[in-house]
């Protein structure tokens, strides 16, 4: 089995309940094996400002489904959610699900860039994957520490039930 990494994120139609299934259908998915997940965490949107604030967690699943099988069950799974694919990068959304690394693969094709071209400068991903991977190493060398040194909060926060 691949160890792998998934971001997940709403903002639209109770985001937290959104997230929360999510990690329940990434637990249910055929030949995986959902090993742990993060805190949910709120953040700030990227992109447009006038969009509501995000929930994110990161989830490690182990999985013998090959990237792009991945990829479309993780598609299948936003679909099932509510999502509505737009052309429009990074605003609001019900439910989105990336690989961020793939074993220590390196993928860059037409439908999948692992690890996830982002993912570096992203608090709302290295905050929650340190959490459940805090000795982790990219493919490239770099350390999940080394990467937190540079990426500022932002303001990202811990999500509360009582918040």
């Amino acid at each position: 089995m691949t160890v792998c990494f998934i971001a997940i994120g709403s903002n639209l139609g109770n985001p937290v309940e959104k997230a929360k299934l999510a990690i329940e259908a990434l637990r249910a998915m055929p030949d995986s094996r959902l090993v742990s997940c993060s805190s949910l965490y709120c953040s700030k949107p990227m992109g447009p400002s006038d969009q509501p604030d995000y929930i994110n967690a990161v989830a490690q699943v182990e999985t013998d489904l090959e990237p792009l099988a991945l990829l479309d069950t993780l598609q299948q799974i936003e679909l099932e959610k509510g999502r509505v694919r737009k052309d429009e990068r990074w605003g609001p959304r019900t439910l989105d699900l990336d690989i961020l690394l793939y074993g220590d693969k390196q993928i860059a094709s037409e439908r999948l860039t692992v690890p996830h071209y982002g993912m570096k400068q992203r608090e709302f991903v290295l905050y929650p994957l340190a959490e459940i991977a805090p000795l982790l190493s990219m493919p490239d060398g770099k350390t999940i520490s080394d990467l937190l040194t540079a990426c500022p909060l932002n303001g990202l926060q811990k999500y509360s039930e009582t918040s």
